[in-house]
């Protein structure tokens, strides 16, 4: 497994993209309940990166919040199908165990980034806002 350290979050999760189509690819060749667990592990691990792609683009610090956490949940998501490929002896554990790391330390950055970004925000300027509109008179 290559090093990740300083590889930016949008190249790293498209790369762990690539792996997901190519996983997804030989569930696909198997049919049957394999396929249909590809088919789920191939939206929610390709929708990590996408995810990651559109929060670069967020029209504020809301949508970019949004879009991470999304990114955080189908990360989440593409743990649990992979867990599950492996319980069920879909594929082994062995081919698994670098794709769901890769997974679960993406989740972790993406977890930071979210965890960073609230910490920026400034919920007292929100209060502010509500107090000085909706303020009982």
């Amino acid at each position: 497994m290559a090093s990740h350290t300083g590889q930016d979050i949008c190249d790293r999760t498209f790369e762990f993209a690539v792996r997901i189509v190519g996983f997804s690819q030989r569930l696909d060749e198997a049919g049957g309940v394999p396929r249909i667990l590809g088919r789920q592990l191939l939206r929610a691990g390709t929708s990590i990166g996408a995810n990651v792609e559109e929060a670069q683009a967020g029209q504020s610090r809301a949508d970019f919040q949004s879009k991470i956490d999304i990114a955080l949940k189908e990360a989440r998501e593409t743990r649990y199908w992979l867990r599950l490929l492996a319980t069920c002896s879909i594929l082994t554990t062995d081919e698994l165990d670098s794709v769901a790391r890769e997974a679960t330390e993406i989740a972790r950055i993406l977890g930071a980034i979210s965890a960073s970004t609230r910490r920026r925000t400034p919920l007292g300027s929100l209060f502010t806002f509500l107090l000085s509109h909706f303020a009982f008179r």
